[in-house]
């Protein structure tokens, strides 16, 4: 059998497309043993994936399969549904991610936030904060989220105001896009959909409505895919929304390093094993008093520190 290397350009979970080298793109099954190997997880193959492709005659009957996957330069997982001991991958081989948040319609928490860009950190991916919906914020709702800009651009994340409905922000997010494999997450609701639309016209992904009942979004994208940009040798990674960001194997001393303004303190402790939650001296705390970290910050790394309920950030799917 010929075999050839490809991209996984999506997954639905029972089945593989894959744009093969030659420039053709197949339908693939995994090779059951690659269940076995490397990363306990739900998903072994996942969108942005290299992997080598063992092909079946032409006419055969017999799907192709994935024999191996190639090695990933990085990749961003999070705890998987009721399996809290394995993971959930969400995509590999990233240049960049963009966590779209939304402050109404639904509310994007500065904990889920920060548990994502935590995540993120510790995979090597960089991120960028997109707040989207921006035509449906008061008076007050723009100045909160000026404050989160302020927040999270202090700390080093660039940030983007945008509204897929007036077109605000939408030249510069497509322009930090291009040539680039750039991963869109975010929580079920926060118009993903309505965004990738604006961005590549003629691609139209559904789109959903708000679930009045408890005012979180209605799932529409139901599997992970590789969009090509028009305008570049980009992709989008479209991936189905998420409602909480479990983290896992992520040891407590190793917490404060995926929080920069906290890891660039932490020489300025008395002792080096600061846990920054009651030594003394503790140079983390009294910026925390002095106002140079925010207490959103610092509550969100505690909840990492503290958190011991599986169900707490169980994801919708």
């Amino acid at each position: 059998m010929q075999e050839v290397q490809g991209l996984v350009i999506r997954n639905t979970g029972s089945h593989y497309l894959v744009l093969c080298d030659d420039g053709v793109e197949r339908a693939c099954l995994a090779k059951g043993n690659l269940r076995l190997r490397g990363i306990r997880s739900t998903n072994p193959i996942v969108v942005g994936d290299r992997v080598e492709v063992k092909l079946t005659p032409e006419g055969g009957g017999e799907a192709h399969f994935i024999k191996e996957i190639l090695p990933r330069r990085n990749y961003i997982l999070r705890r998987a549904a009721n399996l809290s001991k394995q993971s959930h991958i969400l995509a590999a081989n990233i240049d960049a991610s963009f966590l779209v948040c939304t402050l109404v319609a639904p509310e994007t928490s500065t904990t889920f936030i920060d548990r994502f860009l935590a995540n993120a950190e510790a995979y090597r991916v960089p991120t960028q904060l997109v707040f989207n919906k921006t035509d449906l914020l008061n008076e007050e709702g723009q100045a909160y989220l000026a404050e989160l800009i302020a927040l999270y651009t202090g700390i080093g994340y660039t940030c983007h105001r945008v509204s897929a409905i007036t077109g605000e922000g939408l030249e510069t997010l497509s322009e930090q896009m291009q040539d680039k494999i750039t991963l869109f997450s975010g929580h079920s609701g926060v118009g993903k959909s309505t965004l990738i639309n604006a961005l590549i016209p003629g691609v139209d992904l559904r789109t959903g409505d708000i679930s009045q009942a408890h005012y979180t979004g209605m799932h529409t994208t139901t599997f992970s895919q590789m969009i090509p940009l028009p305008t570049s040798k980009g992709y989008l990674i479209d991936t189905p929304g998420i409602k909480g960001f479990g983290l896992l194997d992520m040891q407590d001393e190793e917490v404060s390093h995926y929080f920069p303004e906290i890891f660039a303190l932490q020489p300025q402790c008395r002792f080096g094993n600061c846990t920054h939650t009651h030594e003394p001296a503790c140079a983390v705390r009294e910026a925390l008093e002095d106002g140079r970290i925010a207490e959103s910050r610092y509550i969100s790394y505690l909840s990492i520190l503290e958190d011991k309920d599986e169900e707490k950030y169980r994801p919708e799917y």
